[in-house]
């Protein structure tokens, strides 16, 4: 069987083939081939990327020398086609290792090669993927219950079925696709390069944008879905309220309640809770609000049926939500009035809202492991990287402004963006520049749209606080009446509530909620002692707010989860939770962490990263190539099996 990421064999003429290529990233192009002629050569010459940056896929080559680099690729890709397209050979550790320090100007520390091959699985196969264990009685007698049927849900859903354990997905919602079946909000788009915000054993060459939009994103979903036969499985519109351990039989009773209202228990071995940090919206108590006479509603349940043309809109809340509705509405809106507490900090990204070309696409599909070589160069800029930036140097100057000497480059860029899309304009200027350090919050992705569309004559900024609401205006505390037909709560989501509104009862009837308090934790973000058989994806500590994908960290927690089940099965055990003290240890050691960085910097206010008490339990310090190394095995040595 032909490597899947070897390329589909084509005979596209010449003329083709050279327009396709002006489209492409020439660097990727290269290394593709190498592939193709077996001749590392081709990397060895003058032709080579001069640097490296986040989104930037061309590594800042000439001109000239990506129209000699195309010259080049137009021969060799001939003669490849002109041979049949065959499937090339594989390539040395050793070269692999040139070719990804060549595509990124830098070393690739030797610690970080397992993990990007296994990443990019040059050899068609899926590292991550794992076997049916035990014997297909013991299996059977292993039922699992998924609670989601998001990003995260579905991979356990996909891993399950492999190993050939029975599971039921149980979805609240209509269907597949978790944040992107919820928020369906004018301009929702992701903020990761999507193809790296797609499952590794899932690649697409269909995406019609870099930074795919909220309907692409769950047709993909969906795609995997169908593809690996999960719908099934999948219980729609049925919650899960709640779910009890019993220790007499080594089971948990899942509560759920069905779309008619009745409830039903579904009984499991093991619970696996992929419900996400960010799915349950929150909505600030204002006084007023409910006197409010026209439409208001929360970003993620937005409601369709409300046109707002020629309306006066005002929207609470400017993050990551609000950034992306304003900017798509206000063209078609009469008056729109966006309410920030706090200014955010923004990425300049001039591909965000670009479409990918024909040529990417035909690259994607055809050439020899450029796909795969594509993922690898989006991948390690945003890495590791944004963690140096985030880390606090405590003897750093002036801390309300950076946190170190790298941070401070790092607002100073930013801050260069901002000054370069607003113009003249030194009020708007004062209003957008946060006030504290760069990344400290959820740092957001632009274009130039955010700013632009400050800048219309439609538009108002607000910075003063909410005093009260009106029937017919938003009033703010310094007495101004802001008129408004139509409220738009873009004010996020309870993510400090883990696994909340659920209730999840333990050994001895323990209450999970009471326990964590605020805190909530899990060893490595998947386990929690006293909880047997219960595994977290996307739980506490997981978060990732200094680059990388959550689908990949999704990717690193279900194989860990899914050796766990390996050992249940095949050793016949009943039950295995984190020992107390490794749980404690793991918390401790992620706090200290933790506050070393930007994040928990007493100048950030009004970060959803923080509870109430200025703690951040929801986002990981730890490097990725940390957090997949210690997921990649489970060590039993951890545990408490019986």
């Amino acid at each position: 069987m032909r490597n899947p990421h070897a390329g589909e064999p084509f005979d596209t003429s010449d003329e083709q083939i050279a327009g396709a290529l002006l489209d492409v990233s020439i660097p990727t192009l290269m290394l593709s081939l190498v592939h193709m002629s077996g001749d590392p050569e081709l990397i060895r010459g003058r032709l080579k990327p001069a640097g490296l940056f986040l989104n930037e896929v061309q590594g800042y080559m000439t001109e000239e020398d990506k129209e000699e680099a195309r010259g080049m690729a137009l021969e060799t890709i001939r003669h490849y086609r002109d041979g049949g397209c065959p499937e090339p050979e594989p390539i040395s550790a050793e070269l692999l290792h040139e070719m990804m320090a060549w595509l990124v100007c830098e070393d690739v520390p030797a610690e970080y090669v397992p993990m990007l091959m296994e990443e990019m699985g040059l050899d068609g196969s899926d590292a991550r993927r794992l076997g049916a264990p035990g014997d297909e009685a013991a299996r059977e007698a292993f039922p699992v219950v998924v609670i989601g049927c998001g990003q995260s849900g579905l991979l356990a859903g996909v891993r399950l079925k492999e190993a050939g354990i029975p599971f039921t997905i149980v979805e609240k919602n209509a269907g597949v696709g978790g944040t992107w079946w919820e928020n369906s909000y004018p301009g929702a788009r992701v903020d990761v390069g999507n193809h790296f915000y797609c499952y590794s054993f899932e690649p697409s060459d269909g995406w019609t944008e870099y930074f795919a939009r909220q309907p692409e994103l769950q047709a993909y979903f969906e795609s995997v879905m169908t593809k690996h036969g999960i719908e099934r499985h999948v219980r729609w519109e049925t919650e899960v309220v709640g779910a009890a351990w019993d220790e007499g039989t080594a089971t948990w009773s899942v509560r759920v309640r069905t779309k008619g209202g009745g409830q039903e228990t579904l009984v499991a071995r093991a619970v696996i809770s992929a419900v996400g940090q960010l799915n349950r919206p929150h909505i600030p108590e204002i006084p007023g609000a409910g006197t409010f006479a026209g439409p208001a509603f929360h970003s993620a349940r937005w409601d369709h049926a409300v046109d707002l043309t020629g309306k006066r809109v005002a929207m609470i809340g400017a993050g990551a939500s609000g950034f992306q509705i304003a900017p798509t509405i206000a063209g078609d809106v009469e008056h729109l009035t966006v309410f920030q507490r706090t200014a955010q900090w923004m990425f300049p990204n001039p591909n965000y809202h670009a479409a990918v070309g024909p040529g990417v696409q035909w690259a994607l599909r055809h050439l020899p492991f450029y796909g795969r070589w594509y993922r690898f160069l989006i991948l390690w800029p945003g890495c590791d990287k944004g963690l140096a930036a985030a880390r606090v140097d405590p003897d750093y100057p002036d801390q309300q402004r950076a946190v170190s000497e790298l941070n401070e480059l790092t607002r100073q860029m930013f801050t260069d963006w901002i000054v370069s899309q607003v113009g003249d304009d030194p009020d708007l200027i004062a209003k957008v520049i946060p006030d504290y350090p760069a990344t400290g919050k959820r740092t957001l992705q632009d274009n130039g749209s955010w700013l632009r569309m400050l800048t219309r004559d439609n538009v108002d900024l607000v910075r003063t606080a909410i005093d009260h609401i009106e029937t017919d205006a938003i009033v703010t505390v310094d007495g101004e009446r802001h008129p408004a037909d139509v409220i738009v709560y873009a004010t996020g989501f309870h993510a400090n509530r883990v696994l909340w509104p659920m209730e999840i009862t333990g050994r001895d009837g323990v209450d999970l909620r009471s326990m964590w308090g605020e805190r909530p934790a899990a060893y490595l973000g998947i386990t929690v002692p006293g909880f047997p058989n219960l595994f977290c994806m996307y739980g506490p500590g997981t978060n990732l707010a200094h680059g990388g994908s959550l689908i990949f960290h999704s990717e690193c927690q279900m194989r860990y989860i899914a050796q766990c089940l390996d050992e249940l099965v095949v050793g016949g055990h009943r039950s295995m939770e984190p020992r107390q003290a490794k749980y404690e240890e793991w918390h401790d050691r992620s706090q200290r962490e933790i506050k070393k960085l930007v994040w928990s910097q007493p100048s950030v206010k009004h970060s959803f990263f923080k509870n109430a008490h200025g703690e951040i339990h929801i986002l990981s310090p730890w490097r990725l190539v940390d957090y997949w190394s210690w997921t990649k095995e489970p060590d039993l040595a951890d545990f408490v099996v019986r």
